[in-house]
């Protein structure tokens, strides 16, 4: 007879060991053309950090701005420049920014906990939103409830966020005077404990609708559509016919097989997510890397822009291997393959 022990199964390291080995070797030829793009791309736009410094200067002469471009380089051949960022870039150096005068890993440091915590609660929040809405469509198909959500859901996708940002201050900031309009935390406030933590929170409610609400809309109707392919199965049947409670079939047996499609897809939309944020950023005054790409491409900055960029396809490149190994963990047809 087969062995149906525990020691018998097979374990789920190995295979996310293994899932996460591929992953990472096929990223590593995309950071490579992220960069090498990015770089080129950046050569081929007119002006440099000189041009701004001396515009803002106002006082700058020839012989200055041909001192500030020695000083960072930017006077050298395109090749020489690109093989001096790749040696620095080889020991973790990304290089000196001639805008703020400060080395490019201390900005990036200084902004990411920001972008990674305004990120991290929309996609949170617009995940949590999308499922129940979903769920609730799917639920109730064809009714009033789903036909409003519907309509509620299109409405979402097609407002753009930077709109949707600007209506939010206005109305809940400067009419109702509810939430500040933006900023990270109070100017001059001394908050500390968790009067910073809700301080910092109540900060934080505008730019999550404003980003959350198109990506609210993709999940639920993703969910729906999911869940309703899902309820068309035979287990799903066969799970009525037994006599489960509706809410019991709902969640244990249609929602949780009508997440990987979900799952998926937030893992896709993580690169539009973190472009999003510098609109954004931009319109809530947020101090994050959004805002500093946006200050940094108005400056010529592309020694910050270029840190910028490696991180942000990092960071892509690692959401979209937390979601294959959330897949391979959770669906036992992807382990096997």
């Amino acid at each position: 007879m087969p062995d149906f022990s525990v020691s018998a199964r097979p374990s789920r390291l190995p295979v996310l060991t293994r899932a996460a080995g591929r992953a990472l070797l096929h990223a590593l030829p995309t950071v490579v053309g992220v960069i090498l793009l990015s770089f080129f791309l950046m050569q081929a736009i007119p002006g440099d950090a000189a041009d701004v410094i001396a515009a803002e200067s106002g006082s700058a002469t020839a012989d200055s701005m041909a001192a500030t471009r020695k000083h960072f380089g930017l006077d050298l051949p395109m090749l020489q420049q690109l093989g001096n960022y790749l040696h620095h870039l080889l020991r973790l150096d990304l290089g000196l920014s001639p805008r703020y005068n400060t080395p490019v890993v201390d900005l990036i440091a200084s902004r990411i906990g920001n972008t990674a915590l305004l990120m991290s609660t929309a996609l949170g929040a617009a995940l949590l939103a999308g499922l129940v809405l979903g769920t609730v469509m799917a639920t109730f198909v064809g009714r009033w409830p789903d036909r409003i959500l519907s309509l509620a859901a299109l409405l979402l996708y097609s407002t753009p966020g930077f709109w949707l940002g600007l209506m939010a201050i206005i109305l809940l900031s400067v009419q109702l005077g509810w939430l500040p309009p933006g900023g990270v935390g109070t100017l001059g406030g001394d908050a500390h404990g968790l009067a910073h933590v809700l301080d910092v929170a109540r900060h934080l409610v505008l730019p999550t609708l404003a980003l959350a609400g198109f990506y609210v809309a993709i999940f639920a109707r993703l969910t729906r559509a999911s869940m309703l392919e899902v309820s068309r199965q035979d287990f799903v049947r066969t799970a009525r016919a037994k006599g489960l409670a509706p809410l019991a079939v709902t969640l244990r047996h249609i929602l949780r097989n009508a997440l990987m499609p979900v799952l998926t897809v937030a893992g896709l939309n993580f690169g539009t997510l973190l472009g999003g944020a510098v609109v954004v950023e931009t319109v809530f005054s947020w101090p994050g890397l959004g805002r500093l790409a946006y200050e940094s491409v108005m400056a010529r900055d592309y020694v910050v822009l270029m840190g910028i960029l490696i991180l942000s396809s990092l960071l892509v490149i690692v959401a979209n291997i937390v979601v294959d190994l959330a897949q391979t963990a959770l669906d036992p047809r992807v382990r096997s393959r």
